[in-house]
């Protein structure tokens, strides 16, 4: 017999937040290898983190309404984008008038989506996002290079 808590078994809530980790730091290779700080690590923390947000927001929410009460776990959701905007701001920067960082804030943010709907156990729409999210990352920073006056290619970092 597995030990559940609410409705949630313990394989249940393993299984959401270690696909949660892994696709997160599917998400951070990208960054990583291009040496960034926010690399696997931290966009695997980030969604894990939100993973185990979220599913304790809807454990929360089950014992409530099993006494009675009421309880929106949509504010889970929104007070976790509210907290990665900070720290996507933290990271954005501006140098001789170029910005810097906006795509690791904005796959940092994409992170936790990944950790929400990992969390939520909203396995295709998890593995979709990562997918295309990993393609918008790779595939098209590639194809970018040759665009009409697009410098990007000579940048090392």
């Amino acid at each position: 017999m597995e030990a559940t808590i609410g409705s949630f078994t313990a394989w249940e809530m393993a299984e959401r937040l270690v696909a949660a980790a892994v696709l997160g730091m599917a998400l951070g290779l990208d960054r990583e290898l291009r040496g960034f700080a926010a690399g696997m690590r931290t966009h695997g923390i980030l969604a894990l983190s939100a993973a185990v947000v979220v599913i304790s927001g809807l454990m929360l929410h089950e014992m409530v309404h099993r006494q009675g009460g009421e309880a929106d776990p949509l504010r889970v959701v929104q007070g976790l984008f509210q907290a990665v905007g900070f720290i996507g701001a933290g990271l954005v920067f501006t140098r001789h008038r170029d910005v810097h960082n906006l795509t690791s804030a904005a796959s940092l943010i994409l992170a936790v989506a990944l950790g929400i709907a990992a969390g939520t156990g909203q396995w295709v729409l998890a593995g979709l996002a990562t997918a295309i999210g990993l393609v918008l990352l790779t595939l098209v920073r590639w194809a970018e290079r040759f665009l009409p006056g697009n410098d990007k290619h000579d940048k090392t970092v």
